[in-house]
């Protein structure tokens, strides 16, 4: 099965960073956010990648092509002009990068990769910015077992402010970072069948509206909710969550290390 993820946006809420790099390449623990996401997938045995590129798509293109330079252990001779790499890079990695246009919506990069995906196989897709504790075999799982056309995955949101309950005029309970109002909301990670490119117009065409509204009318949208771990990197506040998490001994999304 293949992942589709999107990694074409401006990431216009993290100017900060996006002003010199694509929003997929912001790092975390020195990693790119995107690498991380695949690492995900891949400890699940998904390892073929397409890419659909945008803005500063061509900073991703070299990513990848020195990946392997990056990542080796090399010895360079500068006395014959040589180099010879030692140890390899642990991803087996099979990565399709394709440009989809700086100015395409979210919809019309996902019908721009039609024709790389395999027929009429079922695809994972998701978007360049989050990473969850997901058990991606489940969600593929249930997808089958419902057997309509497009699956997301729904997932409740850290919230953004401390919570604190009152009893009287005394705090009676604290919660830094509750989890948000009770409302689901989209989450990405979903699992799609190639014949939810017929739903998509054209590349203006944004995928959370339109498309996902019309599989919801003809009943061929389910909903896999995730009650553990999910963080969207949309800000610098953001960043500095996930880069504090990934400090700690075990950061929830790390499932390729369990």
């Amino acid at each position: 099965m293949k992942v589709v993820i999107l990694a074409g946006g401006l990431g216009s809420r993290l100017s900060e960073e996006t002003q010199l790099k694509p929003k997929p390449l912001v790092e975390i623990g020195e990693r790119p956010i995107l690498w991380h996401i695949m690492k995900i997938y891949a400890s699940y045995g998904l390892n073929d990648f397409i890419i659909c590129l945008g803005y500063k798509g061509s900073m991703i293109k070299r990513y990848f092509l020195d990946y392997f330079e990056h990542s080796a252990d090399i010895t360079v001779d500068l006395s014959n002009n040589s180099v010879q790499f030692h140890r390899r890079p642990e991803e087996s990695w099979r990565v399709t990068l394709v440009e989809t246009g700086a100015d395409t919506q979210t919809g019309g990069r996902i019908k721009h990769i039609g024709s790389y995906l395999d027929g009429d196989e079922h695809f994972c897709m998701t978007y360049g910015d989050a990473v969850t504790d997901l058990n991606i075999a489940e969600l593929i799982a249930f997808h089958r077992r419902n057997g309509r056309l497009a699956t997301v995955t729904a997932v409740r949101p850290m919230g953004r402010f401390g919570a604190i309950r009152v009893a009287g005029t005394a705090v009676d309970d604290f919660e830094e970072k509750p989890i948000g109002d009770g409302g689901w909301i989209n989450g990405g990670f979903f699992v799609l069948s190639p014949r939810v490119l017929d739903e998509i117009a054209d590349e203006t065409s944004i995928w959370e509206r339109e498309p996902m509204a019309a599989l919801t009318r003809r009943q061929q949208l389910s909903a896999y909710c995730h009650d553990g771990f999910w963080h969207c990197m949309d800000t610098q506040r953001d960043k500095k969550v996930l880069e504090d998490l990934w400090a700690r001994p075990s950061p929830p999304w790390r499932v390729w290390a369990r």
